[in-house]
């Protein structure tokens, strides 16, 4: 059995356990998402609702950033609500509403992110160019949350953009999921050694360096691998590259699962059976790894893993806010043709 199609079966496992814990299988991802976007809306005031609350057919529905997003007066520009616009109760609320699409591993993650823009303060100081604060991060309820028709919701801010489409009460993309970290090992201070994203790391690490020769060949690209496509629902990558699945052998294979298996388990267990099935459902011939650069400290690098219908992208090419090189991480899981569930143009 490959470790791909293991992950679907560990998945189901989960949803086992849960039912034999509760009595009751826990309620699908869409119905909470309702409920907690609605607990949300309901607790702003008319201001904050007009910013918090757009059509779900709004030009900004798609248009998502990972990256700053202020203007010259550093005014942010970003759509939506953000954290320090709001009262405990309502942040409270956000988180809640942000906690209904990510795994509890994944929200810790998630939160990590936000945290680390105090380091960024703190390193860049107060003369430094781009705004670090963490509670400039901003949620968006596009249309209204029911399960009867569209709507979707968004929670992003500087390496974070969680973005979820439903209709009729399902979930249909939860995707872009972009996840980043900047430092991605903390170098000094009180929190020296945290790594907030270590799996997207060292699993992919230990396959590049298991390679043969001949595999190496395939999958290593001359350049690096271009950044995520903010802005738009389409990935833009390209003709599929790199090395396939079949060309691994077992344990390589193993390792590309746990890869995979780090990305889609920043969501809760019943999207995440999804995003795991849709790679254990791509033939072997048609799933592609492929990186460049070099896994030594400190040197950049980047790998995508393309199957039928997902993109992975992972870049780590910059350096951080101390200087340090190669320490800044960019991660999303992305669908195609395109997200948020619409078809290409």
């Amino acid at each position: 059995m490959t470790r791909v199609r293991s992950l679907v079966l560990v998945g189901a496992a989960a949803g086992v356990l849960a039912l034999t814990l509760t009595g009751q299988p826990p309620a699908p991802a869409g119905a909470r998402m309702a409920d907690a976007a609605k607990k949300f809306l309901a607790g702003l005031d008319p201001a904050q609702k007009k910013k918090a609350h757009l059509g779900f057919d709004d030009k900004h529905r798609t248009a998502w950033y990972f990256t700053p997003q202020q203007d010259k007066e550093k005014r942010p520009t970003r759509v939506g609500l953000r954290l320090d616009e709001m009262t405990p109760e309502q942040k409270t609320a956000a988180l809640g509403l942000l906690r209904t699409g990510l795994s509890e591993k994944g929200y810790e993650q998630a939160t990590t992110i936000m945290s680390l823009e105090g380091i960024l303060a703190d390193l860049e100081g107060p003369k430094g160019a781009m705004v670090r604060n963490p509670g400039w991060y901003f949620v968006t309820v596009f249309g209204d949350p029911s399960a009867t028709g569209g709507w979707s919701w968004r929670f992003e801010g500087h390496h974070l953009s969680a973005n979820y489409t439903l209709d009729k009460g399902e979930v249909v993309s939860a995707t872009p999921l972009l996840f980043g970290a900047n430092p991605a090992e903390v170098k000094g201070g009180p929190r020296q050694g945290l790594r907030t994203l270590p799996a997207i790391e060292d699993h992919a690490k230990a396959l590049i360096k298991s390679l043969s020769p001949e595999q190496d060949r395939a999958a290593k690209q001359p350049k690096f691998l271009p950044e995520i496509k903010e802005g738009g629902a389409e990935a833009d990558v390209g003709p599929p590259v790199g090395v396939t699945a079949d060309k691994l052998s077992a344990e390589q294979r193993a390792t590309l699962g746990k890869l995979l298996d780090a990305y889609a388990g920043r969501l809760p267990e019943d999207l995440a059976e999804a995003e795991r099935k849709r790679a254990a459902g791509t033939p072997p011939a048609e799933l592609y790894f492929a990186y460049a650069g070099s896994t030594e400290p400190g040197v950049g690098y980047t790998y995508r893993v393309r199957g039928n219908g997902f993109v992975v992208e992972f870049l780590n090419v910059q350096a951080d806010s101390a200087k340090n090189p190669a320490n800044h991480i960019h991660s999303a899981w992305r669908r195609l043709p395109a997200d948020f569930g619409v078809a290409r143009k």
